[in-house]
Formats: C-alpha cells, sequence, structure tokens
C-alpha cells in the first residue's frame, strides 16, 4: 500500500553544514540527510565552511557553496527513500545576519531553473557579490561605532532594534560593503539574509526576510514594525535599501508561495507544496521546544546562552531582543556570553588530585560546589563571596580577561585577598553561581510571578531548560533551581543536533495545518510528545535559598560596576601617560 501522508521539510543552513529533516504531521522524524561543508563541498578551500582575510578580521562563505549542499540534500532524501510528492510545506533556518547580494540578473535567475542543471551551475551568476559574510566576521568595529552614535547612543539603538551595534549584525556590514565595495553594491538589486536566500531559493523568487530574523540587522524598529529610515540612511546613503530588502511580512507562518518548479520537476514534489517564512537559526531552537511564556532555555556550552519566550519588550545594550517567529505579541529575549564551558573547565582543572571514593574531576568539582554554602556565607549575615571568572574578554559585561574576586556586605564590594578564599574549592560553587547570577539580573526584569498566585511566589521562570553538554552536571542543575527558580523545576532538554531543522519543520506543519487563529504553540504543543525529549532533573523555586540569592544578584552587579570603572581608570591612565611621550 502506499503511503501518501503528510510530510514537512526543515533546513538548517549553518556554518559548517546544511541539514534537511522531513518529519510527519504527528512530529516524528522520517528522514534526514546532511552536507557537510568541508567534507563534502568541491571547489572552494573552506576551512570550517568558511574562508578568513584575518588582515581584515573577515569571515565569510562561497554562496554558490551553499547552492551545491541544497541539491546535494535533496539527493540524499532521495536516495534513503522519502517521495517528495507527499511534502506539503517547507520551512527552513539560517545562520543569523549572513547577508545574500543578488545582481539584477539574480530573481529572472530564480525563475527560470532548468530541472537539467543543478542549482550551482545555473545560479552562479546571479550574485553581485560571491560572498556572505559570517556571524564570526569582526571587520565592522567602525561601522558599529557609527551605528551606536547614530541614534544617540548604543541605548536608543537597542531601545529600537532590539540591540545595540555588533560586528556580524547586517547593518553593519552593509555599511562596510557599500564603502568596500561600491561597485558590487550599486549592481545589487536585492539584499536577502541566509535564511531568506535558502527560501528564495525554494520559492523561485526573492523571499521576503522573516518577521523574528529582521531584528539581527540593527536595521528594523521593533516596536514601530517598521525599518528606522535614520538607520537605512546611514547603511546605504542615498540608495533605497528598503526597496533592496523588501517588505517584511507579520505573520510567522503565512505562505510566500508555491515550490518552485524546478523541484517538482527535478526532484518530483508536489506543485501545490507551500515555502513558509523561513527564520533564523537562534528563533528556530526556540521552535523546537514549544516554549510557553516565560519558559527559560540555557544551554552549555562552550559558551553560555540564554533564550527565553516572554511579552515583555524590555531592550539593554547588554541583550537581545526579537520578535518571536510565529507568535504575535511575544518576543524572543536572548543573552550570549563567550565564557562558559571553558571557564568551568579551567577552576575543574585547577582542584587537587582526585582523593580515593570520587570517580572524576567532575565529580571532585560538584562535589565542593554543592558542599560549599551558598555565596560562599558560612552564616546569612556573613560576607558573601562573589567573583567574576573570564578566561576570554566577556562582552556581558564588556570586561577584560580576568578573574575578579570580591565580598560583599551589601554595600561597596571589596576586592578579596587570597587568604579570604579557600581555593581552589570555593571557586567551585562561585564560579557557577557568578554564571548563573548573572542570567537572573539580567532577565528579572521580564520575568513575572506565576497566576495565580496565592503564596506570592516572586517572578521567576515557569520553567528552566538545560541543554548542551553542561546540561548533564548535577551541580549545575541543582543551583540552576536554586538562583534561577522555576517554579515547575529544571529539566533537561535533548533533541540531538536537530533543534534548528526540527523548529523549522514545526513551523512547515504550523503554516500548512493550523486553523484559524491556532496559534503555534497550540498546534504544536498538543503534538509534541515530551516524555521523549524532557526529563525533570532538579527542583526549581526554593523560597528560602531563592531569596538569599537576591544579595548575589545585588552583589554581581555592584561588582561588574565595580570591575569596569576600574578598567575605566586605567584606560585613563593609559592614555594620558602616553599623550606626555615623545
Amino acid at each position: 500500500m502506499i503511503d501518501e501522508s503528510p510530510l514537512y521539510l526543515g533546513f538548517d543552513l549553518s556554518t559548517q553544514q546544511l541539514k534537511g529533516i522531513a518529519i510527519t504531521s504527528d512530529l516524528k522524524v522520517a528522514y534526514e540527510a546532511v552536507f557537510d561543508f568541508d567534507a563534502d563541498a568541491t571547489g572552494f578551500g573552506i576551512k570550517n565552511g568558511v574562508l578568513t582575510n584575518e588582515a581584515e578580521d573577515e569571515v565569510y562563505a562561497p554562496v554558490t557553496m551553499w547552492l551545491q549542499a541544497i541539491d546535494a540534500v535533496l539527493q540524499r532524501l532521495q536516495d534513503k527513500g522519502i517521495d517528495f510528492g507527499r511534502v506539503r510545506g517547507i520551512s527552513g533556518a539560517g545562520q543569523q545576519h549572513g547577508s545574500v547580494y543578488w545582481s539584477e540578473d539574480g530573481e529572472h535567475a530564480l525563475q527560470n531553473l532548468h530541472e537539467g542543471k543543478s542549482l550551482e551551475a545555473q545560479l552562479h551568476h546571479a550574485f553581485s557579490y560571491p560572498y556572505s559574510p559570517n556571524w564570526q566576521d569582526s571587520s565592522t568595529q567602525k561601522q558599529c561605532d557609527s551605528f551606536d552614535r547614530h541614534l544617540g547612543d548604543e541605548v536608543q539603538l537597542a531601545l529600537h532594534t532590539g540591540s545595540k551595534a555588533h560586528h556580524r549584525f547586517t547593518g553593519p556590514q552593509i555599511l562596510r560593503f557599500r564603502s568596500k565595495h561600491p561597485d558590487a553594491y550599486s549592481k545589487t538589486s536585492r539584499i536577502s539574509l541566509v535564511s531568506s536566500f535558502l527560501a528564495s531559493v525554494f520559492v523561485g523568487k526573492i523571499a521576503p526576510i522573516d518577521i523574528a530574523d529582521v531584528c539581527g540587522m540593527n536595521l528594523f524598529d521593533i516596536k514601530a514594525g517598521s525599518y528606522n529610515q535614520k538607520l537605512m540612511a546611514l547603511a546605504a546613503g542615498p540608495s533605497d535599501l528598503e526597496s533592496k530588502l523588501g517588505h517584511v511580512p507579520e505573520d510567522g507562518g503565512g505562505s510566500f508561495g508555491e515550490v518552485q518548479k524546478y523541484f517538482v520537476r527535478r526532484y518530483g514534489f508536489n506543485p501545490s507544496c507551500t515555502i513558509a517564512p523561513f527564520t533564523g537559526d537562534n528563533p528556530s531552537t526556540i521552535l523546537a521546544l514549544p516554549l510557553r511564556p516565560l519558559d527559560a532555555i540555557v544551554s552549555l556550552g562552550t559558551s553560555t546562552t540564554f533564550l527565553m519566550s516572554t511579552p515583555h519588550y524590555k531592550p539593554d545594550p547588554a541583550v537581545h531582543f526579537m520578535n518571536h517567529p510565529t507568535t504575535s505579541g511575544l518576543y524572543m529575549f536572548m543573552l550570549c556570553y563567550k565564557n562558559g564551558g571553558l571557564a568551568r573547565e579551567q577552576i575543574r582543572d585547577a582542584l587537587p588530585p582526585t582523593p580515593p571514593g570520587i570517580s572524576d574531576r567532575w565529580s571532585l568539582f560538584n562535589y565542593h560546589a554543592t558542599h560549599t554554602r551558598p555565596l560562599g556565607a558560612s552564616i546569612e549575615s556573613s560576607p558573601a563571596k562573589i567573583a567574576l571568572y573570564f578566561p576570554r574578554p566577556e562582552i556581558v559585561p564588556n570586561v577584560q580577561a580576568g578573574i575578579y574576586r570580591f565580598t560583599y556586605t551589601g554595600q561597596q564590594p571589596t576586592v578579596s585577598s587570597p587568604s579570604a578564599w579557600k581555593l581552589p574549592e570555593d571557586d567551585c560553587r562561585a564560579i557557577l553561581e557568578s554564571q548563573l547570577l548573572s542570567l537572573r539580573l539580567r532577565s528579572r526584569g521580564i520575568v513575572a510571578p506565576p497566576s495565580p498566585n496565592p503564596q506570592n511566589v516572586p517572578a521567576q521562570p515557569r520553567r528552566v531548560y538545560l541543554v548542551g553538554g553542561g546540561s548533564r552536571n548535577t551541580a549545575i542543575a541543582k543551583l540552576a533551581g536554586e538562583i534561577l527558580g522555576g517554579v515547575e523545576g529544571v529539566y533537561r532538554l535533548d533533541v540531538g543536533g536537530n533543534a534548528c531543522a526540527l523548529g523549522s519543520a514545526y513551523k512547515a506543519v504550523w503554516a500548512v495545518e493550523r486553523k484559524p487563529g491556532e496559534t503555534f504553540e497550540d498546534l504544536i504543543g498538543s503534538r509534541w510528545r515530551e516524555d521523549e525529549f524532557v526529563e525533570k532533573i532538579a527542583d526549581g523555586y526554593q523560597e528560602e535559598i531563592y531569596r538569599m540569592y537576591e544579595k548575589g544578584v545585588d552583589g554581581l552587579e555592584a561588582v561588574e560596576k565595580s570591575v569596569l570603572e576600574e578598567q575605566a581608570r586605567d584606560v585613563g591612565k593609559a592614555s594620558t601617560t602616553g599623550a606626555g611621550q615623545v
């Protein structure tokens, strides 16, 4: 019997690979295929998916390499037996902030593809510039300074666009591209993000930019729901940048149109297959778990990322706000830290040899972390021990590399002498407290108490989900509940390495199968099998210790302020000294 049940495709175009996943209406993965750029691409000379120009801090990728990958992934899915005629909807995710520059011939080429030739062969001439800046690019400091000043300061820029200026953001990248490659810019007809580039290939015309992904540009005024014309003029001068970027539809589940005939004729897609909006990798990740408002995801890898779905728009230069990719009235709150697992590992490695009865160094780290009192205080009224641990220069806060240990009594923090700490043992709990207190400090303005709230529980996340390698550390899970709270507890979320592609596939299901007014959370939440992906691993909110850590939040804020002021004084002294030298 022929299976004619619908399938939905989700794609994830990341830095190092293109992944495609096919799922059923009940969200089960049926097929998947991957094209690894380093291992599988031919003719580009890339390393780790990109090319680099170290002299100018440029990191970029060849756009035609992605075209090669699209055909390859579809062929590999077909080799595994997928019937593309069953596919009713397609969505995708792209690495955020990257830009693709189409020539005047680009859209004509998209509309006139022949099934007998590859995408790479037919579209290699469709671009005014053959490369896309990668999120690792840091060549735009001068342009970022201009963006931060243009509306007054970085606070005003964040208020309007959700973020202060960042090297990787598309607005500063366009400004630099226009300055460095004026001829190529003058020949640019349209500009896509990586996500909308991928959508454009599937729909056969330049696709709109997604309502969430557009917030990673420093160009879109989130509250106004339109591009900020002052920032657009800064990025593009007298040219009409808005016509190059195109209209941004508000419906994250609307249709961009039907699949391009190239895919119908070459691979057997159903001609009525819907192309839904493609979004960025971070928004797509948040869709892999149908988060309810005020659920939080903490990604614990080499770096640390904090994601939350919230109805509260309270931007700050230290954080990122974006429109939610599917749900009007919600925002996506994001924190990104350079220092995460590396800092924890350095403290683990500084511990003495593992004693008898403890199996490994992580077990020893966890023992000290959980057998040290909160904030290193012998009694609640004792001074709190608070430290910052930054093997790499940090961006939240903007602090130089180093370890900064303090004691805090509720007044001005005091730099600690080594004798005030039992080292390295005290560092085990202090590093976890430092990282988690920073999350609580920066998210406290967007959380809310549970409703109803007869016990007067303070504002906090509903649930805290841990993902990544650190999610298996029992001490981190325990302290996450004590510090961040979570009225329903702390959970481990494990969707493997497929989060972006799954989120995209879920988006395609919702776009095609939703009833009028049915939200993403309602449709996907009713089909999502929590027991397959989620495990409760620690208690969340505990009144006494949660309130005790209010002192820790205030202390961390004071410590960061003290370190930043000291750094500013050092810079001032260096500047004064340098000015007097001949």
